[in-house]
């Protein structure tokens, strides 16, 4: 009895797996940057997974803004004659896709997360949080890619004499990727949370962000908005920073206040609530998928 003792208190365990009681935990922050490893695996993970055994890889990266901004400047800018506030079109809309692209990327990823990833997830233990971090850096990645093809084709504007004038704004460009990616990220996990019970999400999801592209100045500026739905863009968290980036970077456009105190309130709103919800959602998650 006495050596049971002794040899217990020569144990000394330096990590402890135990459940959480509480459905927000700030120790969490310390335990991701101990498995910090492990994102850059789930990172390196999505990136083969996705452009494995393709022939451009990467490129699809900035070929599907390109194609898209082409699409849109035949369809809106010649067909449909829609005001672009001066901006050359090509600056217009790879703009507006860009920033759209990687709202839509991160929240996709993240509203995926339990069903992608139940295996796993049932097998080992580790800080789940990691996963939409992940997620969330390579479609930063993949943002950066498109900027840099942006910057091309910005400079060649800039040359040639077009109606372009950036601001010292454009300096916060990495505070607006930060506020897209945590709002996308908190709208995802909550759906992510919410689809573990209710499959029909997933459904809705898609059709949902199809409409609100349409919703969001993205192939319009908001001057070209009717003023009886203005309301519609106060509401809508995406409306402030893809008008502000044209602002910063091309001088053109107006954001009121409100509109951006109301995006940057509902991105805490989303984010907070998101965490809540994957918190508490992750320690059954497996007894329902």
């Amino acid at each position: 009895m006495t050596n049971e003792k002794s040899i217990e208190a020569k144990e000394n365990w330096d990590l402890i797996l135990q459940p959480k009681v509480k459905a927000f935990d700030t120790g969490k922050i310390r335990e991701l940057i101990r498995y910090r490893d492990l994102i850059l695996l789930f990172i390196k993970r999505d990136f083969t997974t996705q452009y494995k055994q393709t022939i451009l890889g990467p490129l699809w990266y900035i070929v599907q803004p390109l194609v898209t901004t082409i699409m849109y400047t035949f369809v809106f800018g010649n067909l449909a004659k829609i005001g672009v506030d001066g901006i050359p079109h090509a600056l217009f809309y790879f703009a507006g896709t860009m920033l759209w692209t990687y709202f839509t990327g991160v929240l996709n990823s993240a509203s995926g997360i339990f069903s992608a990833n139940s295996g796993i997830f049932g097998k080992v233990y580790f800080p789940r949080l990691t996963v939409p971090i992940s997620t969330t850096i390579g479609q930063m990645i993949k943002l950066g890619l498109q900027f840099a093809c942006l910057l091309v084709i910005y400079i060649y504007y800039i040359v040639t004499g077009a109606p372009v004038k950036p601001s010292w704004w454009i300096a916060a460009f990495p505070l607006m990727i930060l506020w897209i990616g945590f709002l996308g990220c908190g709208i995802g996990m909550i759906i992510s949370s919410l689809t573990t019970k209710y499959r029909d999400l997933n459904q809705l999801l898609g059709f949902g962000l199809q409409l609100a592209m349409y919703a969001t100045p993205i192939v319009y500026p908001l001057s070209q908005a009717p003023e009886k739905y203005m309301w519609f863009f106060y509401i809508n968290p995406m409306s402030a920073p893809i008008e502000l980036f044209r602002i910063w970077f091309y001088g053109a456009g107006n954001v009121p206040p409100v509109m951006i105190i109301i995006s940057l309130a509902e991105t805490v709103v989303f984010f907070f609530c998101g965490m809540l919800l994957f918190n508490k959602n992750e320690r059954t998650f497996v007894d329902v998928i």
